[in-house]
C-alpha cells in the first residue's frame, strides 16, 4: 500500500467520524424520543419516500459545525437534511428537518442550507419535498435570520417562484410548524397532515391565550383534521408516517418523465480502476499531479480527448483541456495540472475550450488544483491580467451546466477562474485534500509578518525572533485551518466532501440532474483580444 493510499483513507476515517455526528446527534436518545412520538429519523423516512434500489445523494452534510452561536457551538447537519433522490423515476430535491436539533429550528446555516437546495432545484427545474418539522426562526438571533433578502421569508418567496414555474412544492408535516414554519405546510402546491402528530399555527396557543384571551388546544387550533376539514389550509390528513410517504409518492405518480437534454453514450466503466485515485494523490500539497491519472480513473474507459496537448507545453500544460464521458455523458474537462499555478498561455487555452464548449451545448467539469495565477513582471508583461480576466469572463457567461471538483490548493483569482462558489457551479464538491482561501498558511504568514515587522519598528518597538516565529505560526494555523474541508463545509462554501472513491457516482449525478433544464445559447461579454 503506498504511502499516499495510507494518508488519504486515513483522512477519510475522520470524514466518516464527522458525517457520523452529523447523522447521529443526540445518539440513540435522541432516537428514542421521537419513537415515542410515533415518529421516525427524517432520513428513514427520506429512505421511504425515494425509489427502492436507489440511492440518496445528501448534501452540505458537514453543515453547521463550529459556527459559535449564542450558547450553542455546533448545529449538527445544519439540522436539516438536504439532497436529491428519485422518485417513480424523477430527480427530486428533498428538504427535511431535523428535530433532533433544536426542535428543527432555523439559525442562519440553517437557512443558508435549505436555499442552497432550492436554488439547486430551481436552476435544474426539479420539484421539491418538504419533510417540514420546526419550531421555527431561532429567536435569540431573530436580526440576523428573518428581516432580510436570504432570511427566512425569502424560503416562502423561492417557494411561491418555483411553483409559479410548475415545480411542484409538496410538504409533508410530520411535527408542529409554527409562525414562519407553518408557511411551509400552507404554501404548498399540496400538503400532507398526520393526524394527532402534524400541527401548524401562527401563534401557537400560549401566544393565542398571551394575545386574545382564548384558552384552546394545539390539536384545536391547528392540527392536522383543522386544517384538512376546516380551514382547508392542508389537502391529505394521513394516519402515520408511513401514510404520509405513501401519500407523497402518490401525488407525484403521474409527474412528466424528466429528459436529459445532452446525448448519451453506452456507459463503460474506467479502464484504471477507480481506487487508484488514492495512489495518484499526493499527500504533499505544493507537490506536482498527473491530472491526466485523475481523469483516467472517472472517465468511461479512461478515455480523454485532449485539446491543444501541445500548445505552449510547460506553461500551457499547467491546464488540461479536453472531452471524456462519465457514465455516457460527454463532458468538457478543464483540470488543473503539475502544481497547478495558471499561466497566461493556460489562461488562454481554458478561455478558448470554455467557449467552445458552450457552443457545442457540452457542459464543462473544473478540476482545481491550483494555487493561483502566475505573479510578477514577466506574467503583468505577458498579460496574466487580461488574459486572467478573459478566463473569469468565459466562466461568467458559460450559460452549459458546471461543476467543480476541488483536489487540492484553491487560492487566489484561480478560484475564480476555476469556477468557484461565487460563479454559481451548479455543483462544487471537495476531497478532503482540498484547501481552499485567498491563499495558502504559509504565504499568508510571510505577508503578513512582514506588514507587522514594518508597523512594529515604526513604532519603536522591533520584533524579536521568537515574537517572529509565534507571529508566523498564528497566521499559518489560522489560514490553513480556515481551507480546510470541515471548515468550508461547515459553511457551505461547497456541496459534499466526496471520498475519492465517490467522485465519479457524484459527478455522474451532478451532470445528469444539471441537464434536465434544456441548455441555452451562448452568450459572452467583451473579451480583450
Amino acid at each position: 500500500m503506498s504511502e499516499n493510499r495510507t494518508f488519504w483513507e486515513n483522512e477519510e476515517v475522520k470524514l466518516a467520524q464527522r458525517q457520523y455526528e452529523a447523522i447521529w446527534p443526540g445518539g440513540q436518545k435522541a432516537v428514542d424520543r421521537l419513537a415515542k412520538k410515533n415518529k421516525r429519523p427524517v432520513r428513514e423516512l427520506i429512505q421511504d419516500l425515494i425509489d427502492p434500489g436507489t440511492q440518496f445523494f445528501e448534501l452540505s452534510l458537514l453543515a453547521g459545525f463550529g459556527m459559535n452561536y449564542p450558547g450553542i457551538p455546533d448545529v449538527p447537519c445544519g439540522g436539516i437534511v438536504t439532497g436529491l433522490g428519485k422518485i417513480h423515476g424523477n430527480w427530486t430535491m428533498i428538504l427535511g428537518n431535523d428535530s433532533r436539533v433544536k426542535a428543527g429550528t432555523y439559525f442562519p446555516i440553517t437557512l443558508k442550507k435549505h436555499m442552497r437546495a432550492q436554488a439547486i432545484a430551481e436552476n435544474c427545474g426539479i420539484n421539491c419535498v418538504y419533510i417540514a418539522d420546526s419550531g421555527g426562526a431561532f429567536l435569540p438571533m431573530q436580526v440576523e435570520v428573518f428581516p432580510d433578502d436570504q432570511h427566512f421569508g425569502s424560503l416562502f418567496y423561492n417557494m411561491a417562484r418555483m411553483s409559479a414555474k410548475g415545480l411542484k412544492q409538496i410538504t409533508m408535516s410530520t411535527g408542529g410548524n409554527t409562525a414562519g414554519g407553518a408557511y411551509i405546510v400552507f404554501m404548498a402546491c399540496e400538503s400532507i397532515m398526520i393526524d394527532k402528530q402534524s400541527f401548524s399555527f401562527l401563534g401557537g396557543p400560549p401566544l393565542v391565550k398571551m394575545a386574545t384571551g382564548e384558552t384552546i388546544s394545539a390539536e384545536d387550533l391547528g392540527g392536522a383534521k383543522t386544517h384538512t376539514q376546516i380551514s382547508g389550509g392542508a389537502d391529505h390528513l394521513c394516519a402515520d408516517q408511513a401514510d404520509a410517504v405513501a401519500r407523497v409518492r402518490d401525488i407525484l405518480s403521474l409527474t412528466k418523465p424528466q429528459t436529459t437534454h445532452l446525448h448519451r453514450y453506452q456507459e463503460q466503466e474506467p479502464a484504471v480502476p477507480a481506487e487508484s485515485i488514492y495512489d495518484y494523490m499526493p499527500v504533499n500539497f505544493g507537490q506536482s499531479i498527473d491530472t491526466r491519472k485523475i481523469i483516467e480513473c472517472i472517465a468511461d474507459g479512461s478515455a480523454f480527448v485532449e485539446y491543444k496537448k501541445d500548445f505552449a507545453v510547460g506553461k500551457a500544460s499547467n491546464i488540461l483541456t479536453g472531452k471524456i464521458r462519465i457514465k455516457g455523458l460527454p463532458v468538457g474537462v478543464i483540470a488543473s495540472n503539475g502544481v497547478g499555478i495558471i499561466f497566461h498561455e493556460a489562461a488562454r487555452k481554458a478561455t478558448e475550450w470554455i467557449v467552445r464548449c458552450s457552443q457545442e451545448k457540452i457542459p464543462l467539469l473544473f478540476i482545481m488544483n491550483a494555487p493561483g495565477f502566475m505573479v510578477g513582471s514577466e506574467a503583468e508583461h505577458a498579460g496574466i491580467g487580461k488574459y486572467g480576466s478573459d478566463l473569469v469572463r468565459a466562466v461568467s457567461c458559460a450559460q452549459v451546466p458546471r461543476i467543480q471538483l476541488v483536489i487540492g490548493p484553491d487560492n487566489g483569482a484561480a478560484n475564480y477562474g476555476m469556477c468557484g462558489r461565487a460563479y454559481r457551479p451548479h455543483f462544487l464538491f471537495s476531497t478532503m485534500r482540498s484547501r481552499t482561501s485567498v491563499m495558502s498558511g504559509k504565504s499568508a504568514g510571510g505577508v503578513l509578518l512582514s506588514i507587522e515587522e514594518v508597523k512594529r519598528k515604526r513604532a519603536g518597538n522591533p520584533m524579536t525572533q521568537e515574537e517572529k516565529d509565534a507571529f508566523q505560526n498564528k497566521m499559518i494555523e489560522k489560514y490553513d485551518g480556515e481551507a480546510h474541508p470541515f471548515y468550508c463545509s461547515a459553511r457551505l462554501l461547497n456541496d459534499r466532501v466526496l471520498k475519492f472513491s465517490e467522485i465519479r457516482d457524484w459527478l455522474a449525478m451532478g451532470f445528469e440532474v444539471s441537464l434536465l433544464k434544456e441548455i441555452g445559447d451562448p452568450a459572452f461579454g467583451n473579451f480583450r483580444f
